[in-house]
């Protein structure tokens, strides 16, 4: 079993959106776990790497890739993220949903994507090294802060319950790449 659940859906579809994601883009998925992100993007782009370093989201990821018929598209590769990526062709957006050694992470993507970075992060004090990490890249633009709520039966009638909130990182990545690589 997975150390992290999978993207919820509401988080999956605002990730989505900020990808900015067209018909025939190359999408990287860092830190894929189930594979949820790159199914979803699997819509628009053609192509897709999916990265992860654990045992455990490797073997989900690929059951899921076939059970979703997209495993032809995608390249999934078990490895550190930070590492991997060099190896990668020009990408035109990427998503991390793992935030395991993301200043690598975010200084590898500088030298390959064209395009929309988006990152999602649980807690605080991540949220702050990545907005940090982008900003001194040059690639900031953006983060949302992401609160749902689903609804069950109280005494007959609906209540909410929240479930905990998650940040939405987005930068863009011009022309030649990352100011401070």
């Amino acid at each position: 079993m997975l150390s992290a659940s999978p993207t919820k859906p509401e988080i999956l579809a605002i990730s989505i959106s900020k990808l900015n994601l067209a018909h025939g883009d190359v999408f990287c998925d860092v830190g894929c776990g189930t594979g949820a992100v790159s199914i979803a993007a699997s819509a628009f782009a053609d192509r897709i790497y999916a990265i992860d370093i654990r045992d455990e989201a490797i073997v989900e990821a690929e059951r899921n890739f076939d059970a979703a018929g997209i495993r032809g598209r995608v390249t999934l590769i078990h490895d550190e993220a930070s590492l991997a990526i060099a190896d990668l062709p020009p990408l035109n957006c990427a998503f991390v949903g793992g935030t395991r050694n993301i200043e690598d992470v975010l200084h590898a993507l500088c030298t390959r994507v064209r395009g929309r970075v988006v990152v999602n992060a649980a807690r605080i004090e991540t949220t702050a090294r990545i907005i940090g990490c982008m900003k001194s890249l040059g690639i900031f633009e953006e983060v949302v802060h992401v609160q749902v709520s689903r609804g069950y039966e109280l005494a007959g009638e609906t209540a909410f319950k929240p479930v905990n909130p998650v940040y939405v990182v987005v930068g863009s990545v011009r022309g030649a790449g990352c100011m401070d690589i």
